[in-house]
Order: C-alpha cells, then structure tokens, then sequence
C-alpha cells in the first residue's frame, strides 16, 4: 500500500489551482513538488506502478510540466535525478521555468547503501568526485546552453540539494546564476562545542578561534586586494543568491 506522502491528492499542494508565478510561496510549493515527484519515481519503478497506477505523475502533471529526462545513478540503477520542462510557451515577465532540475537522496533499501557513500562525500566535501554529481553537473551545462540561464531552475531535497547547491555555485563562477530553490542540504547540526559543558572552556575555544580568523584574515588582505573582482570567485559567487530553506522536523533529514 502506498502511503500517504505519496498521493498527490491526500499530501500535495492541492490549493495551487492556478499557480501566481510572482508569488514566492507558490513557486517555493512547485518546486517542492517536482522535487517530492522525483522521490516517487522511484518507488514506482521499484513496485512497478504503471500508467494510471503510478503515483508519481500528478505531482508534476499539475503544474503543466512533463518529465523530460531521468537520471539513473550507475552504481545502484535508482532514478535519483529529473528533469523537468514546462509544456507551454513562457512568459518572460512571468518568470516561469522553461525547465527544472534535480530531486534527492532515495533512502529506500536497494538505494540506501549508495545515498549513504554519497552523503559522507558530501561531509567530506568531496561530493564533486562522485559519478553522480558528474553526471548531474553535464546536465545543467546543457540545459543551460539549450534554453539560457533565465529559464532554469535547480531544486533539491537533502542529498539533492548539496548536488544542486554545489551545481548552482559552478555555473556562477562562470557567469551564470540559476534561481535555486534547496530544501534542507545536509548539514551536521550538531556542534561539537555544545558538547563541552565548562562554560570557560567554550569561551576559550571560541575566543582562540576569533583570533585564528583575525589572523588569517589580515594575512588574506594583501592578496586579494590585488585580485581583479571580475576574476574572484568569491565576487561572482556573491551574485547568485538560492533560496534555502530548512526544516528541523523533516523526517528525512533528521539525522542532520
């Protein structure tokens, strides 16, 4: 039996009848939406839900976007990334995505063991060298060249979202800035200073870690004060503003 979360009828956004793309809510639900089809599609695969039996469809169909294309990670076959695109013409007033990128960790018992490698990359900050982010970055480069970074958007949810937070950062440090909707990427919630109890101890540390940064900080001036703005990642990063959006109570990303 399918549960709730999954029928669009009973968890969707089912108020968005006619969606006001200037409205920031709406566009935020829309994109949760394409990101929770993305974690559908694969159930469907696993359960074999066809055609009218596949749960999968209204989360997108709603909204009047057809599935163009499905990423299939190499390593355990899951369906862990979608592409979206938009079945009318746009309007460019109206901000509406030609086409939509991305989707999340699957968390499901034939998925687990790869969405577990691929969140401890991501710990490591080494999720760049992962086949899957590889493929997903080749993805966005050729969206972005076939329809202009004005008509792409990149969502994701937990693992899906550091995929498509990491994407979104490449492509600004190369000019283009994709409007990013990122719904809890992992992150450790816990600092492991709250673990001391000594309030001294944690003034201390926190005090030497003040002075580290003033340090390295006045080192760091020299230099970059002699880098031209328009060759300084940093400065072109600081063009793209995603939308981030973070959730203490989501079941998936409790562990964070």
């Amino acid at each position: 039996m399918p549960s709730d979360r999954e029928i669009f009828n009973l968890s969707g956004p089912t108020h968005l009848t006619a969606v006001d793309w200037t409205n920031a809510h709406h566009r935020r639900s829309v994109a949760a939406s394409l990101v929770h089809g993305v974690y559908i599609l694969e159930p469907d695969r696993q359960q074999n839900r066809h055609g009218p039996q596949a749960l999968a469809p209204p989360w997108w169909n709603v909204f009047h976007f057809q599935l163009n294309q499905v990423l299939t990670d190499e390593v355990d076959i899951s369906l862990f990334r979608a592409v979206y695109e938009f079945q009318y013409p746009t309007d460019p007033a109206l901000n509406i995505p030609k086409y939509v990128a991305f989707g999340g960790a699957i968390l499901k018992p034939d998925t687990r063991s790869q969405d577990f490698k691929l969140d401890l990359q991501c710990i490591r900050n080494k999720l760049h060298q992962s086949p899957r982010f590889q493929v997903a970055m080749q993805t966005v480069q050729n969206i972005v060249a076939l329809a202009g970074a004005p008509n792409v958007w990149l969502t994701g949810h937990s693992l899906g979202s550091a995929i498509a937070l990491l994407a979104g950062k490449n492509m600004s440090k190369c000019g283009y800035f994709l409007e990013s909707y990122l719904f809890n990427p992992p992150f450790l919630s816990v600092d492991p200073l709250e673990r001391i109890k000594d309030e001294r101890v944690k003034y201390g540390i926190r005090f030497a870690k003040s002075v580290l940064k003033a340090g390295l900080t006045h080192a760091l001036q020299a230099s970059q004060h002699q880098k031209s703005r328009e060759h300084d990642p940093f400065a072109m990063l600081s063009h793209w503003i995603p939308y981030l959006f973070v959730n203490p109570a989501d079941h998936i990303c409790r562990v964070y």
